[in-house]
């Protein structure tokens, strides 16, 4: 397994973590508190910003080992996970503008990694 490849797993891992964050953030906008300090100082909020802080460090690390130019392509992988949460969990409509936009990320993935 090439250095490259391992430190791309952890920009992969830190981008689909970050999106667990924000399905964990909008659950928590959906509900009704008693004051203005439950809506922050609540399980879900608080370990959203946990997770973002440890997606953060992922970042961190995998820029160690990989060329700056793959971050940021690697970290549109989370359009798929956020797609992928707002159909399954918050059962938003996926239509055909959606899918083909999701084609065209991976497929710019795609290009990008055969390529460089």
């Amino acid at each position: 397994m090439s250095e490259t490849f391992r430190y791309s797993l952890f920009i992969l891992f830190g981008t689909f973590i970050s999106a667990v964050s924000q399905v964990l953030l909008k659950k928590a906008a959906e509900k009704q508190y008693r004051s203005f300090w439950d809506q922050y100082l609540n399980p879900l909020v608080i370990g959203a910003y946990v997770i973002f802080v440890i997606a953060t460090l992922c970042s961190v690390i995998a820029y160690r080992g990989i060329p700056l130019s793959l971050g940021p392509i690697l970290e549109t992988t989370s359009y798929v996970y956020i797609t992928y949460f707002g159909v399954t969990i918050f059962h938003e409509k996926m239509n055909a503008k959606k899918a083909a936009a999701l084609l065209l990320i991976i497929a710019g993935i795609i290009v990008y990694s055969l390529g460089g």
